[in-house]
């Protein structure tokens, strides 16, 4: 039996100002809402579509998180992202037409289908819906300069102090507590999207844990001194990051 979260539709969501229906007019939420298809439940390391396969729908999540990572030809993974509620999965298969990585769940997850030809035919008809679509096409590319900036010529203490500060921004997006979350994602996750090993990222995260600058507790993290986290970051990375302000 579905649950009653599963139901929601995008006028009743509360992740609705975080997805499609931001900016939206609410007879227009409701034109988006007739094209949205509730997906049964994602299990834990289920995939919800894999590297290669024909892209006909978005995916925006409902709950849960999920992990992108892209193959290579001798099955070697490369963790390229994480996805948490309110966010949109599957924009790589609008240039040519299939996904160019795959998304597996990284714990019982719901997302929302949206049916690439109704979207865009409500895009044709409703100019908000077409503005909130290049507003997060923008997000992403705004998201992959982040990466690239995390990964480019810094040392671990540098790229696990931004990763907790990217999430604590993401988390509090959502209304939750920037200053305490679960890791969702395991260590061996985490050190592959940083290039780091997992021995390499456990170790740093002892190393603030003595410091005092965060609190770890299996895979929950609670940041006790936040001027701390941004301080290790600010020397390397451009001020005006929205994760350091």
């Amino acid at each position: 039996m579905e649950s009653n979260v599963h139901k929601i539709s995008c006028p009743d969501c509360r992740l609705s100002d975080l997805c499609l229906p931001y900016g939206l007019q609410q007879n227009e939420v409701k034109q988006l809402a007739t094209i949205v298809k509730n997906k049964r439940p994602t299990q834990t390391d289920e995939y919800l579509y894999l590297q290669g396969d024909a892209g006909q729908n978005l995916y925006a999540v409902k709950s849960g998180s999920f992990r992108s990572f892209i193959s290579d030809a001798n099955g070697n993974e490369q963790t390229i992202g994480f996805y948490l509620p309110g966010e949109l999965m599957g924009l790589d298969a609008l240039q040519h037409g299939f996904f160019t990585c795959s998304i597996v769940a990284l714990e019982t997850s719901m997302v929302c289908e949206l049916p690439l030809s109704r979207l865009n035919e409500l895009c044709a008809e409703i100019p908000g819906l077409q503005n909130q679509m290049l507003r997060i096409l923008g997000k992403e590319i705004a998201s992959d300069h982040d990466k690239i900036l995390l990964l480019g010529h810094r040392s671990a203490k540098e790229r696990v102090a931004t990763f907790l500060l990217m999430l604590s921004r993401r988390y509090a997006s959502l209304g939750f507590s920037s200053t305490e979350f679960n890791l969702s994602m395991r260590r061996q996750d985490i050190a592959n999207f940083l290039g780091l090993t997992i021995e390499t990222v456990s170790r740093q995260f002892t190393e603030l844990s003595k410091d005092g600058v965060i609190t770890v507790k299996q895979r929950s993290i609670q940041i006790n001194d936040m001027a701390s986290l941004k301080a290790t970051v600010k020397p390397c990375l451009p001020d005006q990051l929205s994760f350091i302000a």
